[in-house]
């Protein structure tokens, strides 16, 4: 299935979001701004974390608190947070190719990209502002908090083969599992739900969110650029200890556990994603990923099961279905 089609009972809304979108985003007289801006709304994303909240609105069945208008502003409000969350990681990754296209950074350099990024936020907020939800702009303030707090946390972390899991999974829930479960947490908050389902969504948001980072990292490794439109081995040239690389150390020998960590902190060299590459095929490490990650989305797909049968609540199961195979045709 693709992704239109599970977009679907959503779509007109959707559009709604690209057209506020685009008024917030071309809204400036100055015509450096608008060239970013434009530049950014051509380099499309998936738009997951906007269907998230269209969908989870829609899949609580509760008589909506606030307009329409409100609930695909709120959904714009949180896409730009995730715009100017990529603009500062592909800074900070010093990363060149994003969805095929140059990265902001390579294109304009990291003074337009930090503060391009930081103009996103504001646009953001003010988008939020004027859904006039205390509850909503909590929600969305806490978890951008969070994926700040796990962007330098994994900052921090780097070249650090002693990383414990507990730890890598807490970078994964504040760095991207916070803005899906804030996502899905709006669903509930501007259709006014009880707390059992705004519990259950953000379960499902969480494990969502989870596993949608273990693929991209697992992806990193083993996925091609011309398919995922990034370029492969990001994480092992900054240095950064990810699920699969965590499960390939437990999993090798001490022979090679010594041959992986020079490659993880020493060479990383043009050779040396090929070389990991070996190192994960002649291991356990792939299959132990890919089972945790299945265990992610079985999680939050059970979380759903407390909500009425509806088109929405089978987007929302097919759209984790969805993540799950993209780790395995490397699709983004």
């Amino acid at each position: 299935m693709q992704l239109r089609e599970i977009y679907q009972p959503v779509e007109k809304e959707l559009l709604e979001v690209e057209q506020i979108l685009k008024a917030s985003l071309q809204s400036s007289r100055y015509k450096s701004i608008l060239e970013a801006t434009s530049y950014l709304l051509d380099a499309k994303g998936k738009r997951l974390r906007p269907t998230l909240v269209l969908l989870s609105a829609r899949a609580s069945q509760g008589q909506s608190s606030v307009s329409h208008k409100s609930v695909t502003s709120i959904a714009a409000a949180v896409e730009l947070i995730h715009m100017a969350s990529l603009i500062h990681d592909d800074v900070i990754d010093r990363a060149h190719l994003r969805y095929n296209k140059p990265t902001v950074n390579s294109k304009w350099g990291s003074d337009t990209s930090i503060a391009l990024g930081d103009y996103l936020y504001s646009v953001a907020f003010e988008l939020i502002s004027q859904c006039g939800n205390k509850q909503i702009l909590e929600c969305i303030s806490s978890a951008t908090r969070a994926m700040c707090e796990g962007e330098l946390l994994q900052v921090c972390e780097r070249d650090n083969l002693d990383l414990l899991k507990e730890r890598y999974f807490v970078i994964v829930k504040k760095k991207t599992a916070s803005l899906f479960v804030a996502s899905c947490h709006i669903g509930t908050l501007v259709s006014n739900r009880p707390k059992r389902l705004q519990k259950a969504l953000k379960g499902y948001g969480l494990n969502f969110g989870i596993a949608f980072q273990i693929i991209d990292d697992y992806l990193d490794l083993v996925g091609e650029e011309k398919i995922t439109g990034k370029a492969p081995g990001q994480d092992i040239r900054v240095g950064e200890a990810t699920l699969p690389l965590l499960n390939l150390w437990e999993s090798v020998s001490s022979k090679n556990r010594e041959e992986l960590e020079m490659l993880l902190t020493k060479r990383k060299d043009r050779e040396t994603l090929r070389d990991i590459r070996q190192l994960l095929s002649d291991s356990g490490a792939i299959d132990k990923t890919k089972e945790e990650i299945f265990s992610c989305i079985d999680l939050a797909k059970k979380n759903l099961e407390i909500l009425p049968g509806s088109p929405y609540k089978d987007s929302l199961i097919d759209l984790a279905d969805f993540v799950y195979k993209r780790g395995f045709d490397g699709r983004v």
